[in-house]
């Protein structure tokens, strides 16, 4: 089975929002130094149950949360999202040394992203 690994917030103002989920729910948020603007949440003790996420900046494209779905391959899962009816709005990306990520849409329009790990993408 493929579970729900990550989670991510568009977010008009990143910083501001960052503040906000911090003084609420006491997460770390520290922004992440990648090739793009991007933040990363913690939202509690490792081994903890439950998922960490990140934060970026919203778009035309993306709005509200992102559920992120770990495979082992982004290539096959796109030909299988594509074959059930679903469309890939973001094709595949090398996120530097963590792996592969690419964006789709189910049957209702709702969007969720695959992510395949491999430390060697580029």
């Amino acid at each position: 089975m493929n579970r729900i690994v990550h989670f991510a917030i568009a977010s008009e103002n990143p910083d501001r929002a960052a503040e906000f989920y911090k003084s609420v729910f006491n997460w770390r948020i520290e922004k992440w130094n990648g090739p793009f603007d991007y933040w990363m949440v913690m939202t509690g003790d490792q081994g903890a149950p439950g998922i960490d996420g990140g934060m970026f900046m919203r778009d035309e494209q993306f709005s509200g949360s992102i559920n992120t779905i770990e495979v082992d391959s982004v290539d096959d899962y796109i030909d299988k999202v594509k074959q059930a009816g679903g469309t890939v709005i973001r094709p595949k990306n090398a996120i530097p040394g963590v792996g592969y990520q690419a964006y789709c849409k189910d049957l209702d329009g709702v969007i969720f992203g695959i992510h395949q790990v491999d430390e060697s993408a580029q």
